[in-house]
């Protein structure tokens, strides 16, 4: 069957009962990368986030800022590292509901860090938001007064500020870190 015959579909979630997840169109997911629909993990990339923002789902977060499943997981995955015993837990829950249909391993490419040579999950975090509409104006204003070389890129970059749909204050890195 196509992934059309799913659209406006539904599944239950595999570890956390009584969850259920819609099947999304999205423009990511390809045709030869798979049915054009996709399960989510908003909190967890760009791709992802856009298509639950459009769809106004939550952006739940299950893994803190040191890698660990949080309490929100559940109590079989709560505190254990998600790449390490983590993973593990996950394929046993996956096994015990009978969701599993098949296991092996496959080399991820994840993100890593450049200093400690290890994956890097990405999630999302709080920050704090502001009027887009102000910082827009502001940033635009304090550009024009700007000497840029040549000017003519001027014009590209207020053009790129005015594009900008999200506005943070924070970015949350420590000098030093790319």
């Amino acid at each position: 069957f196509s992934g059309a015959d799913l659209l406006d579909g539904s599944c239950a979630h595999p570890t956390i009962p009584g969850r259920v997840s819609p099947l999304l169109p999205a423009n990511h997911v390809t045709m030869s990368k798979g049915t054009g629909l996709v399960h989510t993990a908003p909190a967890h990339g760009m791709e992802d986030y856009s298509v639950a923002s459009h769809h106004q789902l939550p952006t739940d977060c299950l893994v803190d800022e040191s890698g660990f499943f949080t309490e929100a997981a559940g109590p079989e995955l709560k505190n254990k590292n998600v790449l390490e015993e983590g993973n593990e837990a996950v394929i046993q829950m996956l096994q015990a509901a009978g969701s599993l249909l098949k296991e092996e391993k496959y080399v991820h490419s994840y993100p890593y860090d450049w200093r400690t040579k290890k994956p890097i999950i990405i999630r999302a975090s709080k920050q704090w938001f502001v009027n887009t509409a102000n910082v827009k104006a502001a940033a635009q204003d304090v550009l024009k007064k700007v000497k840029v070389i040549p000017t003519s890129a001027v014009n590209r970059m207020l053009e790129m500020l005015d594009r900008r749909t999200f506005w943070c204050i924070s970015r949350q890195r420590c000098w030093g870190v790319p």
